[in-house]
C-alpha cells in the first residue's frame, strides 16, 4: 500500500495525525467516488415509511425493492422536497438546503476498510441543538437480523418515539427491535474522539467492536472525513448508512442517505479497491 500523509489526504489541510490510520491511509487518488446524496427527512421514521396511505413505496418494500432501487434517479434522488419541507413532515422548520452530494469512497487491505466522505456542509439549518460540534459524520452498517435493514439503510432504526421527535421522550434514542446496527462517528469540535459504537434497544456511542477510527478536517468550505474500521471480510457486500448533522444540527436535525451497499471484493451500490 502507498503510504502518504494525511495532510495531503485532506486537500492540504494540516492535521496534527500520531495514529495507525495516517501511516496506513490509502492512495486515494487511485480510488474512485461515488456520489451519495444525503437528505432532510423530517418527521418520516420507519413507522411512517411502512405505512401505505403515507409512503406509497410500501408495497415496492415488501417486494423487496430497495429505497435507492425506487428514489435514486440519475445522480439524483426523486423525492417531493416541498412535501418534506411542510409543517406536517417538518413542524420545526426545513433547513434552506434539502439534499447535498457526498463523495464516497472505499478501499481495503488485509486488516482494514476505509472510508472517505467528501463534502460542503451548507448552513441554513432550523436546529442549533450542538454547540460544540459545526458538523458530525456519521457511518452505520445494520446486520441482517435488522429488519430490511439491507433495503432501509438507518431507517430501521429511526422511530416515532425517539428524543426530538415531535411529542416523544427527551431521552430514548435511536433503537431496533430486532439486529443491531455497528456504528462509527467523527465530531468537529477539538480534542473529540471518534465514535465506535453501536445501536441496539438503545444507541451507545461507545463498546463497539468495529475498532473504529476518523479523522477530518475543513479546507476552505470542504470537509473531508476518513474512516477506518476492521475489514468485514473480502468477499462480503456490506448493507451501510451515511448521516451529516450540519451547522450545528442535533437529533433528527441530519441529512441522512438512503440505504447503500459496500462491496469488499465483490458487487455492490459502491465497491471498495483493494490496496
Amino acid at each position: 500500500m502507498k503510504k502518504s500523509t494525511f495532510s495531503t489526504l485532506l486537500l492540504g489541510a494540516v492535521l496534527s495525525v500520531g495514529t495507525s490510520l495516517a501511516q496506513a491511509a490509502p492512495d486515494w487518488s487511485k480510488v474512485p467516488k461515488r456520489d451519495v446524496n444525503v437528505f432532510h427527512a423530517g418527521v418520516t421514521p420507519t413507522e411512517w415509511v411502512a405505512k401505505k396511505s403515507d409512503h406509497s413505496g410500501t408495497a415496492g418494500m415488501k417486494k423487496g425493492e430497495s429505497c435507492v432501487g425506487c428514489h435514486e434517479e440519475k445522480g439524483t434522488l426523486n423525492f417531493d422536497f416541498k412535501r418534506l419541507a411542510a409543517k406536517d413532515l417538518e413542524p420545526v422548520g426545513a433547513p434552506k438546503t434539502m439534499m447535498y452530494p457526498v463523495a464516497v469512497q472505499a478501499a481495503y487491505d488485509a486488516a482494514n476498510l476505509y472510508i472517505r466522505l467528501t463534502f460542503k456542509a451548507p448552513a441554513g439549518g432550523a436546529d442549533k441543538g450542538d454547540k460544540d460540534n459545526e458538523v458530525k459524520a456519521s457511518v452505520m452498517f445494520p446486520d441482517a437480523k435488522v429488519p430490511q435493514g439491507a433495503l432501509v439503510g438507518c431507517w430501521a432504526a429511526c422511530h416515532a418515539d425517539a428524543r426530538t421527535m415531535p411529542g416523544a421522550a427527551d431521552k430514548k434514542t435511536k433503537y431496533t427491535k430486532e439486529g443491531s446496527y455497528e456504528l462509527m462517528q467523527w465530531k468537529s469540535a477539538k480534542g473529540a474522539k471518534s465514535v465506535d459504537g453501536a445501536v441496539t434497544t438503545e444507541r451507545k456511542m461507545d463498546g463497539g467492536t468495529l475498532g473504529a477510527k476518523a479523522e477530518g478536517a475543513k479546507a476552505g468550505d470542504t470537509y473531508t472525513v476518513i474512516f477506518t474500521r476492521k475489514n468485514p471480510g473480502e468477499g462480503k457486500t456490506v448493507p451501510f448508512g451515511l448521516a451529516v448533522h450540519a451547522d450545528n444540527a442535533s437529533g433528527r436535525f441530519h441529512h441522512v442517505s438512503l440505504g447503500y451497499t459496500l462491496g469488499v471484493g465483490a458487487d455492490g451500490d459502491l465497491k471498495a479497491v483493494k490496496q
